[in-house]
C-alpha cells in the first residue's frame, strides 16, 4: 500500500495565473519521499551524522497531467516499484481527490561520504523490511 502524505497549495507554490509552478511538483515529491522514510524511522540526517552517507535522487521521468491550484489539498502517494542493493526506483503521484495531478517514477541512489555509491545501510534495508516494503 502507498504511503500517503497530505499537503495544501499555497500562494508561494503558484504562478501568476494561481496555477502550481511545475518545478514545485519536484518539491512535493520530495516532501513525500522524506515523510515516508520518517514514517519507516529512517532519518536522513541521522543516517549522514552517523556514517556520512545520504540519499540523492539519480533520475526523474515526470509526467504533468492536470493543473493544481491554490489553496488546493493535495495528496503525494510513494510506493516502493524496485529496490537494489545501491538504489531505490519509486512510483509518485500528486493527487487532487480521485484526480491523478502528476507522476514520476523516481530513482534515489545511497551515496558515500566521497559521492561515490553505496549499498543501502543494513538498517534502513530492515526498515524497509519491517514496513512491509520488501
Amino acid at each position: 500500500m502507498p504511503h500517503s502524505f497530505r499537503l495544501r497549495v499555497y500562494y508561494e507554490d503558484t504562478d501568476l495565473a494561481g496555477i502550481v509552478y511545475y518545478a514545485n511538483y519536484l518539491k512535493f515529491i520530495e516532501r513525500g519521499r522524506s515523510e515516508w522514510l520518517r514514517e519507516l524511522g529512517v532519518e536522513q540526517s541521522a543516517m549522514k551524522a552517523e556514517t556520512g552517507e545520504v540519499f540523492a535522487v539519480r533520475r526523474i521521468e515526470a509526467d504533468y497531467l492536470r493543473p493544481a491550484r491554490f489553496d488546493e489539498m493535495l495528496e503525494v502517494r510513494t510506493d516502493v516499484a524496485q529496490i537494489t542493493p545501491a538504489r531505490l526506483v519509486l512510483s509518485q503521484q500528486v493527487m487532487r481527490g480521485d484526480d491523478l495531478l502528476f507522476t514520476a517514477r523516481v530513482t534515489i541512489a545511497c551515496l558515500a561520504p566521497d559521492g561515490r555509491p553505496a549499498r543501502i545501510p543494513v538498517r534502513v534495508m530492515d526498515a524497509l523490511r519491517g514496513g512491509g516494503v520488501i
